[in-house]
């Protein structure tokens, strides 16, 4: 009998599961879980709510865990203890996002791998594990060219009034908010990242005008200069990316690629496929 996987994609907005029965499998999506923002009873209260019920009572034997945050050694240990109490019994390997981004996206060769989703982070893999690291900072201090970053910027263009007024009035008309709301939103709600990262979609949705592709420009320029460079390795081997916004933005990380005399690589939306590849 194969042994029965499950495989978990953790990242702040979204968690992305696969239960692998051989070759059976079956994907479905949870509430995000950055460690970060969430504490161990939130967790488990999530996964309990969520996760559970897909499973229909199916004894997991192996649980592969990718999540934001676990760079950091209290955070991972949280997530095993929650993930022990949930899979008592069960083998539990737990990862950074970006080894999952690596395994999905190089298998077992060389390159330099970017995630660009809510957050942004990048590092340099020697087909084995993660040999350079360039973490990202979280939405206040980095996380350069991500959902949240991009989506910093279209809030301060609202709010500074710099947008002409036919942008503006598209955004009146999408997201029917205002200052005092905004602000609240991102100084006193929880998951601000989140929040920020809800308004990238502007960009998506106006591209064309030169106010809206300056701003994806400056922060994938601020994504390449202060991550991919920094890596040797970007000019002899291929680059990959995986997240909401580099896929949804495929076009100029092919751009920036030529820009900075990059070979590009894989271009994914999300690491599952190539996960569900790794571990089966």
């Amino acid at each position: 009998m194969p042994t029965i996987k499950l495989i978990a994609d953790c990242g702040s907005t979204k968690t992305e599961w696969c239960l692998l029965k051989g070759k059976k499998k079956t994907i479905f999506n949870s509430t995000g879980m950055s460690p970060y923002f969430v504490s161990d009873i939130q967790m488990e209260d999530i996964i309990r709510r969520e996760v559970m019920p897909q499973l229909k009572k199916t004894k997991v034997e192996e649980v592969h865990y990718y999540s934001t945050g676990c760079g950091n050694i209290e955070n991972m240990r949280m997530v095993k203890k929650t993930l022990k109490n949930i899979f008592p019994g069960s083998i539990l390997n737990v990862e950074t996002d970006i080894t999952g981004a690596a395994r999905a996206l190089c298998g077992n060769e060389k390159g330099v791998v970017c995630i660009l989703g809510t957050g942004s982070s990048a590092c340099y893999y020697n087909g084995k594990r993660i040999i350079k690291n360039s973490p990202g900072l979280g939405f206040i201090l980095g996380d350069e060219g991500s959902g949240a970053y991009l989506g910093k910027k279209v809030i301060q263009y609202y709010l500074y009034d710099t947008f002409e007024d036919d942008l503006r009035s598209r955004f009146d008309a999408k997201f029917v908010t205002n200052t005092n709301e905004i602000l609240d939103s991102v100084y006193k709600q929880p998951l601000a990242n989140r929040y920020l990262a809800s308004f990238a979609i502007f960009l998506a949705e106006n591209r064309g005008h030169y106010m809206i592709e300056n701003i994806i420009e400056d922060g994938f320029t601020d994504f390449f200069n202060t991550h991919i460079r920094r890596f040797r390795e970007s000019l002899k081997y291929p680059v990959h990316f995986t997240g909401g916004i580099a896929f949804g933005f495929k076009d100029v990380c092919d751009e920036m690629c030529k820009r900075f005399n990059i070979q590009i690589g894989n271009i994914m939306k999300n690491p599952m496929e190539g996960l569900i590849s790794f571990h089966s």
